[in-house]
């Protein structure tokens, strides 16, 4: 049985990615097939959740066994974890956490399943848009929003007033703490 696969992002409207792959390889080799179809590198902490048809997460698929993991929680782990483990059916939906720092991610959904075949491999078998940057660079960032320093020392002058210190106004003796 071969499952495809489609991935979207909320932050590049025209990327798209379908991956076909069987219903035996595990989801690392999910992991894997979409690090390739959108040109990633391979050195993130990635990881999947299973998610119920409003995208709440439920169960999660991690890369490596984490001592965090508690035994009530619902963690799988990606090389042991064949796909038909825990998708089954067209509509079926994941999230592909592909940068953790900034909890970025690709919405996937089962668009069709094949049965009576098998594939060796995964494919991506369809590609639109540029998939969005792997990891963002905050300082680059920062730099596209033109902050002026000037204007964050006015309003700290502003906030006491426009009007200079008088010492004549200063009480110091409402200050003094008076013992009973």
């Amino acid at each position: 049985m071969i499952f495809k696969i489609l991935l979207v992002s909320d932050e590049v409207e025209n990327f798209q990615r379908e991956i076909a792959i069987d219903a035996d390889a595990t989801f690392l080799d999910l992991n894997n097939a979409i690090l390739n179809a959108c040109h990633y590198s391979d050195d993130q902490i990635t990881c999947f959740y299973t998610c119920n048809e409003d995208w709440e997460q439920e169960a999660q698929i991690i890369r490596e066994e984490m001592d965090s993991t508690s035994a009530e929680d619902d963690v799988y782990l990606m090389h042991n974890t064949a796909i038909r483990d825990l998708l089954n059916d067209v509509g079926d939906k994941l999230v592909f956490v592909f940068d953790p720092l900034s909890e970025r991610m690709f919405f996937l959904k089962v668009s069709e399943v094949i049965t009576g075949k098998d594939l060796k491999e995964a494919q991506c078998t369809k590609s639109v848009g540029n998939a969005p940057t792997q990891i963002i660079d905050y300082d680059d960032a920062l730099k596209g929003l033109n902050v002026d320093d000037t204007n964050i020392m006015d309003d700290d002058q502003d906030f006491y007033g426009t009007d200079g210190y008088n010492e004549d106004e200063f009480d110091p003796e409402a200050f003094e703490i008076e013992d009973n």
